[in-house]
């Protein structure tokens, strides 16, 4: 079969295939795409057998990171949770993929990941991915009404802290407005302090903003005139995505990411949608994991994969000490441009 390539961003095949597709999601749109390009400078890249002039009925789309400092590779999709290939049988993924490996040896580029929801690995001798890290993806099923939700969730946790909210009469605003944008960065800052982890750029959220329109929000939680939590959602068919989130630590008691976050689905359940996609954990970190628990999400296995196979790195808790070090004496100005200048690198 032959393999085609495509520019996702000028190809208007391609926004009429993510809607159309029950895999597509929202890190496979063409706002998720023009935003990576916007920030990062990233090239989208897809690849299908379908004919230039005939209907685009399957693709994998990749993005080409090209960075002197972590090397050239081909990722399906740089900071997306997970990103589904487009393709309706293991033919179909196996000829596409085969194309796009043989593209990145020939053109130099170190590996190639993809980071489906569900895959086999090997698809044929010629092409074998292995696996490259694995994660816990944790999604709530908003099936049920919104009053059996609610009692799904862990009492002390989250409904009462809900209540607490309710007491504290935090205020609660939405939107995509350049205020709304700089308080939540300004508590994301605060949580990868915590984390011991720069954030990623302000250029970042605003680029999503602009390019998803309406789909996004960002919802925060005040005092008074203090924001205490925020989060930021996405809306695509049926599910609303949570992607990126923040706290002052010093008012956690008040309430206020339970309440973006109950805010959130009760949104979600008025607009009709069925899940609420929490995102990825990694392994090790039990407190993200267990805090999604609490709010009755179901855990299933994620894995990333790569070609050629990864080879096993053992972990060097002295570098995660230095880092982590760095980024705590960092002031917020230096730590807000340490991750303007690293991320696109990352990817």
């Amino acid at each position: 079969m032959s393999v085609y390539k495509i520019d996702p961003l000028t190809d208007p095949r391609w926004e009429e295939l993510t809607v159309r597709h029950p895999s597509a999601s929202v890190f496979h749109s063409s706002g998720w795409l023009r935003a990576l390009q916007r920030s990062y400078g990233y090239q989208p890249v897809a690849y299908t057998l379908c004919a230039p002039r005939a209907n685009l009925l399957n693709a994998v789309v990749f993005v080409r990171i090209e960075s002197w400092l972590t090397g050239r590779r081909l990722i399906s999709l740089p900071f997306s949770d997970h990103c589904e290939l487009l393709v309706d049988s293991a033919l179909n993924s196996h000829e596409i993929l085969t194309q796009a490996c043989w593209d990145a040896m020939k053109n130099g580029f170190h590996f190639v990941e993809i980071r489906p929801l569900n895959f086999g690995g090997a698809l044929a001798s010629d092409v074998e991915f292995g696996r490259s890290t694995s994660f816990v993806l944790q999604r709530i099923d908003l099936t049920p009404t919104i009053d059996d939700l609610f009692r799904s969730f862990h009492k002390d946790c989250v409904q009462r802290k809900i209540r607490r909210a309710e007491r504290e009469q935090l205020q609660y605003k939405e939107g995509r407005s350049e205020a709304l944008l700089q308080q939540f960065f300004g508590l994301l800052l605060k949580t990868r302090r915590r984390h011991r982890l720069p954030p990623q750029p302000i250029e970042w959220f605003r680029s999503l903003a602009g390019f998803l329109g309406d789909r996004l929000l960002v919802r925060v939680a005040f005092k008074g005139d203090r924001p205490l939590a925020a989060i930021l959602t996405i809306e695509w068919g049926n599910t609303l995505v949570y992607k990126y989130g923040g706290s002052d630590a010093e008012f956690n008691n008040l309430g206020g990411t339970p309440m973006v976050f109950w805010r959130a689905i009760r949104a979600a359940k008025a607009a009709g949608l069925s899940c609420f996609d929490l995102g990825r954990s990694d392994l090790d970190n039990s407190g993200l994991m267990t805090f999604k628990d609490h709010w009755a999400a179901k855990r299933t296995p994620l894995s990333y994969w790569r070609q050629p196979a990864p080879v096993p790195l053992s972990d060097c808790e002295w570098d995660k000490w230095l880092v982590g070090t760095i980024v705590k004496r960092t002031p917020d100005c230096l730590l807000a441009l340490a991750g303007r200048i690293l991320y696109p690198h990352i990817g």
